[in-house]
């Protein structure tokens, strides 16, 4: 596991507990003005002791600050951070970052939606799969599978998606696939 992922691993681990979870939205909610664990444990209904370790172990994290004056409050950048930062560990990111038009199909490294069949973002889509997959040979189905699902959930959409577009061939039975055309070279490269 990356440092990364293990970092965001930690925070969601931390923040799993209902509690913890409670609290980090409400010191959210009170924003730069703060919330001390007097008020934080009327509005968690908690005794303060326990709102105190809640706090404290969401300062430790980072998601929190405590300040001498006894008024905590969030550091949610921490977790845009740690997801920006697993964003760029995704295996598809590099070769994102190439085709800035498509990152609105795509969600933390996964696509989440194919762009409409006749456009030109289908194309591109497509491209960035073949540059992704890196058919060299014949694959199987299952191969072939394997690889779009690091990047999708939509396995059989992908696939078809690089059928159609000319990127992938299949034999007759549907069974193995090879690369069907040479890919560019990279205008950014």
């Amino acid at each position: 596991m990356s440092v990364p992922a293990a970092h965001a691993s930690g925070l969601l681990m931390l923040l799993s507990h209902p509690a913890r979870l409670r609290a980090f939205a409400e010191l959210v909610r009170h924003g730069r003005d703060g919330c001390t664990i007097a008020e934080m444990s009327i509005h968690l209904d908690l005794p303060k002791p326990e709102v105190g370790e809640l706090l404290g172990r969401l300062v430790g994290a980072g998601v929190a600050t405590g300040t001498g004056d006894g008024v905590y409050r969030a550091v949610a950048d921490v977790l845009r951070e740690a997801a920006q930062a697993l964003d760029r560990v995704q295996p598809i990111a590099p070769l994102l970052r190439e085709y800035p038009q498509l990152r609105s199909f795509f969600s933390h490294g996964r696509l989440t939606s194919l762009p409409p069949t006749m456009s030109d973002r289908y194309q591109q889509a497509a491209e960035l799969f073949a540059r992704f997959l890196a058919v060299d040979g014949v694959l199987t189905e299952a191969e072939v599978n394997d690889r779009i699902a690091a990047a999708a959930d939509d396995v059989a959409a992908v696939r078809r998606m690089l059928v159609e577009s000319g990127w992938l061939e299949r034999d007759r039975a549907g069974t193995s696939y090879g690369s069907a055309r040479v890919l560019p070279a990279l205008s950014n490269a």
